[in-house]
């Protein structure tokens, strides 16, 4: 019988004493798991003296395992058949010296394949396929028999009982798997099945839910459209209203704006007026400056006159008619010397007028 087992791994042959030990190991098994093992296809491989044997094992999960380190030990003298590391091989027992070849063109997909050449009975035994590297450490067990085909008979009742006991295993293993499949699949249905009861609940729940909020927005509609109706017809009520004021409002401006117009023309008419009589009084001002002006020149000339005046009476005192007409002897006389001198003395032009000038001046320039 032939199988490919592993990742890529190259197919071989094995003989009917290693498919119980195979079966087995496949059912031990157990995909999914992400810890690192190693896993013998064949736990015992048998081969005749002088023939080339292949040990076959491999990572699981597949890997490279060319950093890795592998280590084929015998069992029986716990010596190394063949080591390797970061691709070089290291020291082995002296009888395996040249005899020993791992298969690096399977290291790639995880194969730890050791090839013995010619093998005798004393490398009968277990072989032990450690490995180690970053993810952990591993290894599994494959037996060895090298039997001689000229010092061995085969009985046939051995050959029968091995095929039905393999049978048998065969059978259970696999009914065992089927029920077990089979369970996963009903725990699941059932699983689904709950589940799908759970959702239409809910579902029922939700549509009820929807009803009711559907009558709510019926409700709701039927309301906002009452109210807008109404508002409707009071917001017309109140535009009528606000038009008639407005109208109101209207006139009162229009009666205003004509008050305002007059107002106006008033006012322009008035304006008219205090121009004219800003005219006025520009030239009132200008007259009352110019008498102030002749005012000032008067008043100058008055305080003038009255200094000649007591000039006039001082120089009187002194002349020959207040000596010869004294106010207590001839009073007449007197004043009329005197009213003489003064006509003399302030009008020269005017000696002999009367009535004239100083004539009306009293004796100490008041008027008479």
């Amino acid at each position: 019988m032939h199988f490919l087992l592993g990742c890529n791994h190259p197919s071989f042959t094995l003989p009917w004493r290693t498919l119980l030990p195979y079966l087995v190991a496949l059912h031990l098994l157990q995909p999914g798991s992400a810890q690192l093992r190693v896993v013998a296809p064949s736990l015992r491989v048998t081969a005749n003296v002088g023939q080339d044997v292949v040990l076959r094992c491999q990572l699981s999960p597949c890997k490279d395992a060319w950093s890795s380190d592998i280590r084929w030990i015998q069992h029986r003298t716990s010596g190394f058949v063949h080591h390797y590391q970061n691709g070089e091989d290291l020291e082995q027992m002296e009888e395996y010296k040249g005899r020993t070849e791992l298969l690096r063109d399977g290291l790639s997909d995880g194969n730890l394949d050791l090839r013995i050449t010619a093998v005798s009975t004393s490398d009968s035994g277990s072989y032990s396929c450690a490995v180690q590297d970053g993810d952990g450490y591993a290894d599994a067990v494959v037996d060895l028999e090298v039997s001689d085909p000229f010092s061995q008979i085969t009985h046939p009742w051995k050959v029968a009982l091995a095929v039905i006991v393999t049978i048998l295993v065969g059978s259970f293993v696999i009914t065992v798997f089927l029920y077990r499949k089979k369970a996963a699949e009903t725990t699941k249905q059932k699983g689904k099945d709950a589940e799908l009861e759970r959702m239409d609940a809910k579902l029922g729940t939700l549509a009820a839910e929807l009803e009711r909020r559907d009558a709510k927005l019926e409700t709701l509609v039927e309301n906002l459209e009452r109210r807008n109706a109404e508002f409707a017809e009071k917001l017309a009520s109140e535009l009528e209203r606000r038009d008639a004021k407005l109208e109101t409002l209207a006139e009162s401006l229009e009666r205003r704006n004509a008050e305002f117009e007059k107002l106006a023309s008033d006012l322009e008419r008035r304006n008219a007026q205090l121009d004219k009589l800003a005219s006025d009084l520009v030239q009132q001002t200008k007259a009352v400056e110019k008498l102030n002006s002749q005012w000032s020149k008067l008043q100058s000339l008055k305080l003038t006159k009255s200094d000649t005046i007591q000039n006039n009476c001082i120089g009187y005192e002194k002349s020959p008619q207040a000596v010869n007409y004294s106010p207590l002897s001839n009073p007449e006389k007197h004043h009329e010397a005197k009213r003489r001198w003064y006509i003399k003395s302030d009008y020269p032009q005017y000696p002999n007028q009367r009535g004239v000038g100083p004539a009306h001046v009293g004796t100490h320039g008041t008027p008479i």
